[in-house]
């Protein structure tokens, strides 16, 4: 079954899906082992691999690292096109509806097609909305954008609205890596309750009643990174 498809029917299901975050910049491969031991003996269903401005070129080793040891869907998390790699289930195909920057609007995207067209990856169209979180994140300073004023709720909605009339698959609201805060409750039920595709929600979840609270606020799949990566017992 492909990786869309289950995530629809979980939502049709009602069934909660979370998905670790692993960004090859802060991960070490001699690491990687640990990390994946804890990713089986946790509650998630999904393992993203990708970042704001990763700099390496080991994305390709560490999914295979991964695929050793774990059988859970791995998707690309691309910040650019270079940071694709066909070692991967599928890719989320981010625009980053949010800004005006046409680079992280449509050009990454173009550049990205010669290269996707070479895999097999599952490519998921994805509108991607940064929210305000407190202090500037990396997002915003690598994609040289402002996140939405997290008291605006009717523009974050006609936002997400308008990438799903675009013809995105998912949406997905992110407060940066390492935010201040989480997107908020109210954004993320008004976001839910206004439109049909699947919700993402990432960035500032701290522990486990956070990813409970994100869930409850109408989140079909959670997204922990920098919790997950301070401290490996975070399912414990």
């Amino acid at each position: 079954m492909e990786i869309y498809q289950q995530i629809t029917l979980a939502k049709l299901a009602n069934k909660k899906l979370l998905a670790v975050l692993l960004d090859p910049d802060k991960l070490p491969l001699e690491k990687v082992g640990l990390l994946v031991a804890k990713i089986n003996q946790s509650p998630a269903t999904h393992i993203f691999v990708g970042g704001s401005h990763v700099v390496n070129d080991t994305i390709g080793q560490l999914i295979t690292y991964i695929k050793q040891d774990c059988d859970l869907p791995v998707i690309l998390f691309p910040g650019n096109p270079s940071q694709i790699s066909a070692q991967a289930d599928g890719i989320l195909f981010l625009s980053l509806i949010s800004g005006r920057n046409p680079d992280y609007l449509i050009e990454h995207q173009v550049n990205a097609v010669p290269i996707l067209k070479k895999t097999q990856l599952e490519i998921i169209p994805t509108g991607y909305l940064l929210i305000e979180s407190g202090h500037e994140t990396a997002v915003s300073r690598v994609s040289q954008t402002q996140p939405l004023d997290n008291n605006n709720i009717d523009y974050i909605v006609h936002t997400a609205q308008a990438g799903e009339m675009l013809g995105k698959k998912l949406i997905y609201l992110e407060a940066g890596s390492g935010a201040k805060y989480a997107v908020a409750p109210e954004i993320i039920k008004a976001v839910s309750q206004n439109i049909e595709i699947p919700l993402i929600v990432g960035g500032g979840i701290k522990n486990q009643k956070g990813i409970a609270l994100a869930y409850d606020s109408g989140a079909d799949l959670v997204v922990i990174g920098t919790a997950f990566e301070n401290d490996p017992n975070f399912f414990d």
